[in-house]
């Protein structure tokens, strides 16, 4: 019975190698997988798949170690495209910036900070787009619909990111004139950054834009219960009286 499983055991290895094989050789591109192949192919005697189990494991253990490397080897370079996207962007080349975040994404699809990024530079990109013609409003939607959607891949990979809250309150609010989903982005937001006069500001403009003038003016007093700066708490005041003298029209 041992050795019936060994048996077994060696053709389910053998086929798996076999397909190993294959499949790098068909995949000719890469000439690291090509000279990989060979390499296990040399561990035989007979140029063919090994066929002891020790060959077996051999060539496994080969298989695993490119493997590891070839990890290695993205991570390292999703890192560098990463930091090359983030470079532009602080030079305000949002749309090179973007093709080296989306560069980045192919080698790590899970990291909420390179989302996050995308959707900062797709916005600034498409405020950036001049004229009138019907494919500069295609490109300025579709900019504005990216970044969108990238603040929101953010927010799935990490619930509690506030960046891409903030960064969906403005898009919502000052750009896609739609106050009622900024109000929902920055209360959650408010919800952890609780002293952020910044966010409090735009959510009181949201409000404003709903009409619902008492939660902006309860918004602007607590700015001015809030910040030790005379410039800002100026600045909720003169709104608070302007939405107040529109109440009483």
């Amino acid at each position: 019975m041992n050795k019936l499983k060994e048996f077994l055991m060696a053709i389910i290895i053998l086929s798996a190698v076999g397909a190993l094989i294959y499949f790098m050789y068909q995949s000719g591109s890469k000439s690291n997988n090509r000279n990989l192949a060979k390499q296990i192919a040399q561990i035989s005697p007979r140029g063919g798949p090994p066929e002891t189990i020790e060959g077996l494991r051999k060539a496994i253990a080969l298989y695993e170690a490119q493997i590891e490397r070839n990890v290695r080897e993205g991570a390292q370079t999703g890192a560098y495209w990463k930091i090359l996207g983030i470079r532009l962007a602080d030079r305000n080349m949002h749309n090179d910036a973007l093709l080296a975040f989306e560069r980045a994404i192919y080698f790590n699809t899970e990291d909420p900070v390179l989302f996050y990024l995308t959707g900062l530079s797709a916005a600034s990109a498409a405020k950036s787009i001049v004229g009138i013609s019907a494919n500069a409003d295609r490109e300025r939607d579709r900019l504005f619909k990216l970044s969108e959607t990238s603040y929101l891949r953010a927010l799935e990979i990490e619930i509690t990111y506030t960046r891409p809250m903030y960064g969906l309150g403005v898009l919502y609010a000052f750009e896609l004139d739609r106050p009622q989903d900024a109000i929902v982005q920055l209360e959650r937001y408010l919800q952890i950054q609780a002293s952020d006069v910044s966010a409090m500001f735009i959510l009181a403009r949201a409000y404003f834009m709903i009409q619902d003038y008492a939660r902006a003016i309860d918004l602007y007093d607590r700015i001015v219960n809030r910040t030790r700066d005379p410039a800002i708490r100026q600045e909720a005041l003169t709104n608070k009286d302007m939405i107040q003298g529109m109440r009483y029209e």
